[in-house]
């Protein structure tokens, strides 16, 4: 066995507020390069037009499959459960998460 250190890479899903106040999730395992890359347009992508783009929210993963399921997951979610996320507030993050029923009224304008 080795007495080396082993280096340990962490797998991170991110947020970003973007200068039109809209949300873009992604995932990568060099968070500061990748934020560098979308602020200074070598990200052409959604960000590109919607610069600069402020980091709202990071988790760290121990595997790339495990961030990319979770920057799915979160890409589904309504800007209400993002925003509830981003400032950990649960109570409304699980209210948010809760599935409505077919007879259950929607909330707000339609």
């Amino acid at each position: 066995m080795s007495g080396g250190r082993r280096s340990v890479v962490a797998f991170h899903v991110y947020m970003l507020e973007c200068s039109d106040g809209s949300i873009y999730t992604g995932h990568t395992d060099n968070l500061e390069p990748r934020l560098a890359a979308h602020n200074d347009g070598r990200c052409r992508g959604y960000t590109y037009r919607r610069r600069p783009v402020g980091l709202i929210f990071n988790q760290q993963f121990a595997t790339r499959d495990e961030a990319f399921r979770a920057e799915r997951e979160i890409k589904g979610w309504s800007r209400a459960k993002k925003q509830a996320l981003v400032r950990s507030v649960w109570g409304q993050l699980q209210r948010l998460s809760r599935r409505r029923s077919p007879q259950e009224p929607r909330v707000g304008p339609e």
